[in-house]
């Protein structure tokens, strides 16, 4: 430690970082939070500050760097966008009435999961900090984001189902206070999510009663527990805002791992992390950020209840039925604010007076909603409008008290408007008539002594004073004059009338600034009691945003009210659409495609080219089943459902950072997933099981899963495969039926037809896939002459892997000698003639003009000159 660690603020500092040692400690001093030590090394580094030194005199200078306290909160979240913690540290007392070293204490630990300023781009994301707690039955799990209050609570047997939850929730930050084994320490190290340990509490919390009052599993309670500990001792303010804990249970809703939502691209594109290409991304014409965050929720936990999913329906159908109503109800949307990140910041105290008027212009809306909702024709939305207090009391209280375009600061004055306290008038009264005072004795001043460029001025140095030039100082009457300060062309005065009156419109001045910030705070406690209701208020809103939501998406993409059935699993859906391809696609070019599966058929196996459409069919079915139990319509022309308890998916080949895993092993795995957890009720995408190994371990792994899904779990699969021998499964296992995306060749060019068809395909294409994407010619013909080859020998004749490799030799003992005789025969030809005769034989004559033709032919004609 440095010398100038004995300085008494530098043992404060080093006094108050003991407690903190995992954080950045911003540390207060005057306009200034300043970093020191290994602290300022680091920030420097990351913030891009200038790095300095303290006490450079002495042998060990210790490193220092500051950034300025009005733009602490920029800096602040970079850091913990980071995944650091930064510790807030302020001066508790006013440093010009200090006695000795200004009394400095945290007043915040802010940290990735506490955050509650979001990005420009965040508003519809929540940010969750996770509670878990491990005990004999496995573990209890609460998460809340802090921003708006809400809280949840489960309980799981296995640390993979906290993980999956954890990564489903998108979680920053854990409180964990059971032992990490080493897989689960790498676990959290590879998701980048911040592992916090528990904080206890001292005595009992009315907060903490009050939250956990809605639970009553033992496991989830300490872990809502543990939770709003950790939120009170990082926090250390009110958290009135915080909600009675809801506690869920994960099969209450249709599950599906966090793989599973990033392979449908439920919220974010599977390839860009952006919205746009997911499922998110097209449901979302919500107008409030409230509203796009509870349709993310939504998406990530469809309702299982036939009862809860019609009530959602029928609300979209009311506004889907009442255009102008939806319409109207839209626009009055457009005007209301994110009311529970309000609430939040109104209990948190850091709440401006704009937000108060935000606040207050949104609950102004709620009363056109209302009526626009109740003289509309439908009885659902008259219900729905029935329960909504509009809550005026408080949008009037607050827009009758504050100025219309109140300062961002609340401590600085021009926030209260006049009428709304007598005492403020009187101050304000003394100020105009101070202000008014002072250019009359101006006036005076002047007649009296006949100094015409005589003024009366101000600064926050000096106050107020009478300022005269070099030129008139003879006429300045030293009896009633006293000198104040020397400029170099002028000399400034003050009289004991001035000072009377300086002394009077200071003390006004100082007297309304502190007045007018404590009828602010005043007003802020009386909304403060209303939150519980703003907070019911603010999700009643953003149902009804999604609901809106809902109905315009179905209006403008045509989209079907679907139809569910309990007491079987058939699938019927008419000219079923992609929702994400068809948006992407120019209008009218999308093909749609009917499912339809029977009682009698539990498993599609698709056959078909690359590219032609397998999987953009297997994750419309899914995505259609998702959008149908959240309650939204569907892309279709009916849809006739079950509904479904999980769905399963295997879908891409891609290795797993986070564990580890190869290709293969997380395509099994996937695979193990499904075949040990899956229910007559879930449904099943495999796509390509089996590719990630030789040709016949392949097959013979996605023989048997087949087999497995059909015997003993009697799921509905559609399971996509290029291994064309298992389409003869068809034959023994009664309830699978062989599908296939059609494809057709025309003047040498692979069209595909991207429609399913009943019966396997006559064959995959490769070839003409590898075509389309551009791999040489010769590369392509030598594929060619090796499929003949191997479609003559049968793969029923093939010997073991020394002989499948043969095939690729000319010695090959398996050639068949006709098909050998073509080959030399085509041999005779030279390499250039062979790519000019492929150019001719793949030539698609439509797509050129005759210049065009002529030109090629004129090319073609000289490659074979040069070659002679």
């Amino acid at each position: 430690m440095a010398n100038a660690s004995k300085t008494p603020m530098m043992e404060q500092y080093y006094e108050i970082k003991k407690q903190y040692p995992d954080a950045f400690l911003f540390y207060r001093v005057g306009d200034f939070y300043e970093l020191f030590e290994d602290d300022a090394v680091k920030g420097a580094q990351i913030l891009e500050l200038t790095l300095t030194h303290r006490s450079n005199k002495t042998k060990n200078p210790i490193p220092m760097a500051g950034v300025p306290h009005m733009a602490v909160d920029s800096y602040v979240n970079t850091l913990v966008e980071k995944g650091y913690k930064v510790a807030l540290c302020e001066q508790l007392e006013d440093p010009k009435k200090a006695k000795g070293m200004v009394k400095r204490g945290i007043v915040q630990l802010v940290t990735p999961g506490t955050m509650m300023t979001e990005g420009p781009n965040g508003a519809k994301d929540s940010n969750y900090l996770t509670s878990v707690v491990t005990n004999k039955s496995g573990f209890g799990l609460a998460y809340s984001d802090l921003s708006t209050g809400e809280i949840y609570a489960t309980h799981l047997k296995t640390f993979a189902g906290v993980a999956n939850e954890l990564l489903s929730l998108r979680t920053r930050e854990v409180v964990y206070n059971g032992v990490l084994t080493p897989d689960n320490k790498d676990f959290f190290h590879k998701t980048n999510i911040t592992v916090s340990a528990p904080t206890p509490l001292e005595g009992e919390h009315a907060e903490i009663s009050y939250v956990e009052q809605g639970v009553h599993n033992q496991a989830e309670k300490a872990a809502v527990e543990q939770l709003v500990g950790y939120l009170l001792t990082t926090q250390k303010r009110s958290l009135a805002h915080l909600q009675i804990a809801q506690s869920y249970e994960v099969n209450q809703y249709l599950q599906m791992t966090h793989t599973v939502q990033n392979n449908l691209e439920l919220i974010a594109s599977a390839k860009t992390g952006k919205k746009m290409g997911s499922l998110f991304w097209v449901l979302d014409k919500t107008h409030t950020a409230m509203g796009g965050r509870l349709l993310k929720q939504w998406l990530a936990r469809p309702l299982l209840s036939l009862e809860e999913i019609n009530k959602r329906q029928e609300m979209v159908q009311a506004l889907l039925d009442n255009y102008f109503t939806r319409e109207n109800v839209v626009d009055a949307l457009k005007g209301v604010y994110d009311l529970e990140r309000l609430t939040g910041r109104i209990a948190f105290g850091n709440v401006n007076a704009r937000e108060l008027l935000q606040l207050s212009r949104s609950l102004k809306a709620v009363p056109v909603i209302l009526e626009n909702l109740l003289q509309s024709d439908s009885d659902v939305l008259k219900d729905f409008a029935a329960k909504i207090d509009p809550l005026k009391g408080v949008a009037e209280r607050i827009s009758t008290t504050l100025v219309s375009d109140p300062p961002i600061l609340t401590t600085e004055g021009g926030l209260i408007q006049e009428g709304v306290d007598a005492q403020l008038d009187r101050y304000r009264d003394a100020m105009n008539n101070g202000k008014k005072w002072l250019a009359e004795m101006e006036q005076t001043e002047r007649e009296k002594t006949g100094i015409d460029n005589l003024k009366v001025g101000y600064n926050k140095v000096f106050g107020y004073y009478i300022q005269v030039s070099n030129g008139n100082k003879s006429k300045v009457p030293l009896d009633r004059y006293t000198r104040k300060q020397t400029l170099t062309n002028a000399e400034r005065y003050i009289t004991p009338e001035l000072k009377e009156h300086e002394n009077l419109i200071m003390e006004a001045q100082n007297r309304s600034t502190d007045l007018e910030y404590d009828l602010f705070v005043k007003l802020r406690d009386e909304v403060k009691k209303f939150i519980p209701d703003l907070q019911k208020l603010g999700n009643q809103l953003a149902a009804l945003d999604v609901f809106t939501s809902f109905a315009t998406v179905a209006e403008q993409n045509n989209y079907c009210r679907p139809i569910f059935h309990d007491d079987d699993q058939e699938i019927e859906v008419i000219a079923g659409r992609h929702p994400v391809v068809e948006k992407v696609m120019t209008e009218g070019s999308y093909i749609p495609n009917d499912i339809k599966m029977g009682n009698d058929t539990n498993i599609f196996l698709i056959t078909g080219p690359n590219m032609s459409g397998k999987s953009t069919y297997m994750r419309q079915v899914a995505l259609i089943a998702i959008m149908a139990q959240v309650g939204a319509f569907v892309p279709a022309d009916s849809a006739n459902l079950p509904i479904f308890d999980q769905i399963f998916t295997r879908i891409g080949a891609a290795d797993d950072l986070i564990s580890g895993q190869s290709t293969f092993m997380v395509e099994m795995s996937e695979a193990n997933e499904a075949l040990q957890y899956a229910t007559r009720r879930s449904l099943v995408l495999f796509d390509e099981i089996g590719r990630g190994t030789a040709t016949y371990d392949g097959m013979a792994l996605a023989g048997a899963i087949v087999e497995y899904l059909h015997d003993k779990v009697g799921a509905k699969a559609l399971f996509a495969t290029h291994y064309h021998e298992l389409t003869g499964l068809d034959k023994s296992l009664e309830h699978l039926k062989n599908i296939h995306v059609g494809a057709t060749e025309e003047n040498g060019k692979l069209i595909f037809l991207h429609k399913i068809l009943p019966g396997p395909a006559d064959q995959s294409y490769g070839i003409h896939v590898a075509q389309l994407a551009g791999l040489p010619n010769k590369v392509l013909r030598e594929a060619t002459k090796l499929l003949k080859r191997l479609e003559a020998q049968g793969a029923s004749e093939l010997g073991p892997a020394s002989e499948q490799l043969d095939l690729f030799t000319e010695s090959s003992t398996n050639s068949i000698p006709e098909v050998a005789e073509e080959n030399d025969a085509q041999e005779v030809v030279s390499d250039k003639e062979k790519d000019i005769l492929d150019q001719i034989s793949n030539l698609y004559i439509a797509d050129k003009t005759p210049l065009q033709i002529m030109q090629m032919v004129a090319d073609w004609q000289q490659d074979l000159k040069d070659e002679d």
